[in-house]
């Protein structure tokens, strides 16, 4: 029989429930000993007890302790709850759905148990219980408005526009006051969330109707803006969508895709660039410092009027001394005359400016102006890969510093030029010069760092992003750095790891990616809530279908697949790749053994040091502060990492299985890419999963049958197959011989 609490120790109970909610971890848990003391066999005690523990890192002691109350006391919805919590925290979804259940019929009122519920639901797309659930919570609650929002909100998810409609429909319906509403912005995001879901259903037509008469008093003019234009010139009212687009011109002159909408308006034919070209002038004198106007004519212009307003162009830019001058151009660079004539104009500039009596004096005012604009221009057109002339790159370069041996963009392309070179040591000493002399700009700092781990530099990599990150954080530059989650860093670093033959810390800076990628998937519980409560609808279902194709992201891929190709490479030699201090047997920029080992000793002794500074920065921290910064040391415990150098990583005895984990969701959520259907086919032949590695070979085919990889993959897939097929499984024979034809 479940034990009951006095008075006192009840009020004891409500304050360890306080301790666990503000974080204070161990006054709760001093508090929970208290109760336990007097009634070991307090479920709910037990339970938050566990809770806490749990919140402190002691995962597996937490589920035990979680447990036993549940046994001690079955009919308690706490236990319950705190049951699935904890299933919750390690990623056991099924079983935390299972446990709220079980809490809710326990206690079928209980709030707080309900929203856990709902969020789990929505959280791992299970959108008809999440319809549910929110059905559920509108009943107890129908007065809170978030709460007919999130149930519209989960039928559209889960794909039934209609009923989402009616539901924002019936709650407008049941609003009596109308006077609040202009200045209200939960009511604005539900009007334009209404329309968006009117205009997916594919009513255009009902879609402007209603954007005309409950839009007007909508906050986000913009928005409102932008889809009735869409909407009128999808319905064919051109006069009313000329007028719209003009409006949108009027307010933001730069924006392309307002030109485009104007364009379809006025009708104007493709091929009829005197008329195109009315358009955007039109717009370059009413504004007589906008970019775009000017700029985009040039994607449609051909032959002397391309070249005539391409000088004029690039001239104003050269005056001005734009510096994003090329990068706003390269992309003409895929019309072959387009490409070949943009020198010509730079030189021709050049020309005329050297034949100015004033151009010495304009040089010196500013070189990054004039002459040194064009000579940048020019320097990185050679390096461009569509227009590459390494040595007249070099020449232009070597002349714009010249003008000034203090412009950091010269210097920036010097290095670059460098790098295309295939010279990874100048490379990086050109790069951190330029960032030498502007020792304030992050982005200098961040190209500086970046090339210094092209050229296998980690240590003075670090050294330089250290510049930047926080001082006092323990564990120094790297910890802060993963901290921020700059994925950009940890994959160049992973890299030049790897080329160092360290593998252990390379698979470490992949795992950390991987990482990072689960946290943001982690990140949307604190969305689920915050979006409703603060009525952040449209924005809420845009990150909830983004989330859906996370991990589509190029970083995530070339992480991923950097990992595959390491642990392809430990399974195909595992003696120089498995070594106990994870160094392998690849050497990058003529390194030896003698040498890779040095620097992965380094790396070894650099995280023993960083340990050491957080233990004695632990040790001096006075015993009396406050509860907020002991729970602070409490989660640096937590994240305290066993294995820094990756050694455990390195020492794995089944590297194709840990392949795995990265090679499922790069094939899952990037099947386009061939590198991709490459590295799946290698890893499955290595397994011995034929028909899987047949399918990652089918889809490579179809990708680029004329790639030399997959050429051989096709040979390598014959090959292995005749060696074994008697022994497979008849209906794998008959698949195989089916589907692949050599």
């Amino acid at each position: 029989m479940p034990q009951t609490l006095n008075s006192r120790e009840a009020n004891l109970f409500r304050t360890v429930i306080k301790h666990y909610e503000e974080k204070q971890y161990k006054r709760g848990l001093k508090a929970a000993e208290q109760i336990l003391k007097k009634n070991p066999k307090h479920a709910d005690t037990m339970s938050m007890k566990a809770l806490i523990m749990n919140a402190q890192g002691k995962t597996e002691e937490a589920h035990a302790l979680a447990k036993e109350a549940v046994r001690v006391d079955m009919k308690s919805h706490i236990c319950w709850h705190v049951y699935g919590i904890l299933y919750r925290t390690n990623k056991n979804y099924d079983e935390a759905i299972r446990a709220y259940k079980f809490a809710l019929k326990l206690e079928p009122e209980s709030v707080q148990i309900q929203r856990d519920l709902a969020i789990l639901q929505v959280q791992i797309r299970d959108y008809a219980g999440y319809v549910q659930s929110r059905f559920v919570m509108l009943k107890a609650r129908p007065h809170l408005r978030q709460n007919w929002t999130a149930l519209a909100i989960a039928y559209h998810l889960e794909g039934n526009l209609e009923q989402a409609e009616n539901i924002l429909t019936t709650y407008e319906k049941s609003m009596t006051s109308t006077a609040a509403l202009k200045t209200d912005f939960e009511h604005s995001e539900a009007v334009l969330y209404k329309n968006s879901i009117i205009a997916e259903k594919g009513d255009i037509a009902r879609a402007l109707e209603h954007l005309e008469a409950d839009g007007k008093n909508c906050l986000d003019r913009l928005a409102v803006m932008e889809l009735r234009a869409s909407y009128l010139a999808q319905l064919g009212k051109k006069a009313e969508s000329e007028k719209a687009y003009r409006a949108l011109l009027d307010r933001n002159p730069e924006h392309p895709d307002y030109y485009k909408g104007l364009i379809a308006a006025l009708e104007i034919p493709t091929g009829d660039e005197a008329a195109l070209k009315a358009v955007y002038d039109e717009y370059a004198n009413k504004f007589p410092r906008c970019d775009a106007a000017r700029r985009l004519p040039l994607d449609f212009l051909n032959g002397d009027a391309f070249r005539t307003t391409a000088k004029s162009y690039i001239s104003l830019m050269f005056d001005k001394g734009v510096p994003s001058t090329f990068a706003n151009l390269k992309h003409l660079y895929l019309d072959p005359f387009k490409r070949d004539i943009m020198p010509v104009l730079a030189e021709e500039y050049l020309s005329e400016r050297k034949a100015s009596a004033d151009d010495k004096d304009n040089s010196k005012a500013d070189s990054s102006k004039g002459e040194g604009a064009a000579l940048y221009f020019l320097a990185q057109h050679y390096n461009y890969h569509m227009s590459r002339d390494l040595a007249k790159a070099t020449e232009y370069v070597e002349k714009a510093l010249a003008l000034d041996a203090n412009n950091v963009d010269f210097h920036m392309t010097k290095a670059r030029i460098y790098k295309h070179q295939g010279d990874t040591q100048n490379a990086s000493l050109a790069m951190d010069h330029a960032r030498s002399l502007d020792t304030r700009d992050r982005y200098i700092n961040s190209k500086a760092a970046k090339y210094q781990l092209r050229n296998d530099e980690n240590e003075k990599a670090l050294a330089t992003v250290g510049l930047f990150t926080r001082a006092d954080t323990v564990g120094g530059p790297l910890a802060d750095l993963v901290d921020m989650q700059c994925i950009w860093f940890l994959t160049e670093d992973g890299e030049a790891w790897h080329r160092r033959g360290n593998f252990g810390l390379a698979l470490k800076r992949y795992h950390t990616i991987f990482n990072i990628f689960d946290i943001w998937q982690e990140d949307q519980f604190d969305f689920h809530s915050f979006s409703l409560r603060k009525g952040q609808i449209r924005a809420y279902v845009d990150m909830i279908r983004w989330e859906d194709r996370l991990r589509e992201h190029p970083f995530f891929f070339r992480a991923a697949l950097d990992a595959v190709k390491l642990y392809l490479l430990m399974n195909d030699k595992p003696r120089s790749a498995n070594g106990v201090n994870g160094v392998g047997g690849e050497k990058g920029n003529g390194e030896d053994a003698a040498e890779v080992k040095k620097a992965a000793k380094k790396a070894k002794k650099e995280a023993q040091k960083a340990e050491r500074e957080a233990a004695e920065k632990v040790a001096k921290q006075d015993p009396n502060k406050s509860g907020a910064s002991k729970n602070k040391d409490s989660e640096d415990a937590k994240k305290k990492d066993e294995d820094p150098n990756g050694l455990k990583l390195a020492a794995t005895s089944t590297p194709l299985e840990d392949a795995m984990k990265f090679l499922a969701p790069m094939l899952q959520f990037s099947p386009m890419n061939i590198d991709g259907q490459i590295a799946g086919f290698d890893v499955y032949i290595r397994r011995k999963k034929y028909l899987l590695a047949l399918k990652c070979l089918k889809a490579a085919l179809a990708l680029d049958k004329g790639h030399p990889r997959v050429k051989e993959q096709v040979s390598e897939f014959s090959s292995s197959i005749d060696a074994v097929i008697g022994s497979l499984p008849p209906q794998v024979q008959e698949i195989i011989k089916l589907e692949f034809t050599p």
